[in-house]
């Protein structure tokens, strides 16, 4: 990767700008695959979920190395500050990692966050030292006051979790790219490689998903397929679109046409 595209996050520098999660798949080897084809250099693995912690049973971290991925243990399926503080400290107690995609849900049939007390969480885990990257709403409020505790990036959803509805609401990404300074990866909504696309064309800076990947007909297919459609939006963002116009623009030049006698 060219020197000037290193996502650098709290002093981290990542290889890849598609960062994906472990959840839904047949088995550990097939997380694997799909990992592996997807180029993701960062894997978020829900610590109340899957195993990471006990050595002693199957682990995650047998099939996928600390060594050559970077491990985010998150705190899905957390309900309370509290349940969320105490798995991000497990996590952490067990070697995992000091990075923590922070999630406390507020509601089980939508899964939008508590913003409350996400804030409340994200305040305790940076004042312990964490690199706290947060799950939220698209509210460039919150995102703000994200940004004020400390966080290291923000996460806004594009879509409820799971619902692979793409970008909903592009204006309100764009709001918050103009609200704060720190990385915005969007994390929820993604159903295929071209939401994940026009979500890097915005100027996002990374993208993470898991459903849009784990419930295709063809999971590493489409692992693959968002690795392409991740490095086309952000080439695609760089190299600035055109101008949408009203009416046709010839694309070839008139002067020297040949004239009717």
């Amino acid at each position: 990767m060219n020197q000037d595209e290193q996502l650098t996050i709290a002093g981290i520098n990542f290889k890849s700008r598609l960062w994906v999660g472990t959840g839904k798949y047949k088995n550990f080897e097939e997380t694997k695959k799909v990992i592996e084809a997807s180029g993701a250099d960062v894997v978020t693995v829900a610590v109340r979920r899957v195993n990471i912690t006990d050595k002693n049973q199957e682990n995650l971290l047998d099939y996928i190395s600390p060594r050559q991925y970077k491990i985010l243990p998150n705190t899905a399926g957390c309900y309370t500050v509290e349940e969320a503080v105490r798995t991000a400290r497990l996590a952490r107690a067990a070697g995992v990692s000091d990075m923590v995609k922070l999630e406390v849900i507020g509601d089980p049939r939508t899964l939008f966050p508590d913003t409350a007390g996400l804030l409340e969480a994200a305040k305790i885990l940076v004042k312990e030292g964490f690199i706290v990257f947060p799950y939220t709403n698209d509210d460039p409020i919150v995102a703000k006051k994200l940004e004020e505790i400390g966080c290291a990036a923000v996460m806004p959803l594009a879509a409820p979790i799971g619902s692979g509805l793409g970008i909903r609401n592009p204006y309100n990404l764009r709001i918050i790219m103009e609200t704060v300074k720190i990385p915005i990866i969007v994390d929820a909504g993604v159903g295929t490689a071209s939401d994940a696309s026009i979500a890097m064309e915005m100027g996002c800076d990374a993208v993470l998903m898991n459903t849009a990947i784990a419930s295709a007909k063809e999971p590493i297919l489409m692992a693959e397929a968002m690795n392409f459609a991740v490095k086309a939006g952000r080439l695609a963002f760089r190299a600035g679109r055109m101008p949408k116009r009203l009416y046709a623009q010839a694309s070839s030049p008139i002067e020297g046409m040949i004239e009717q006698s």
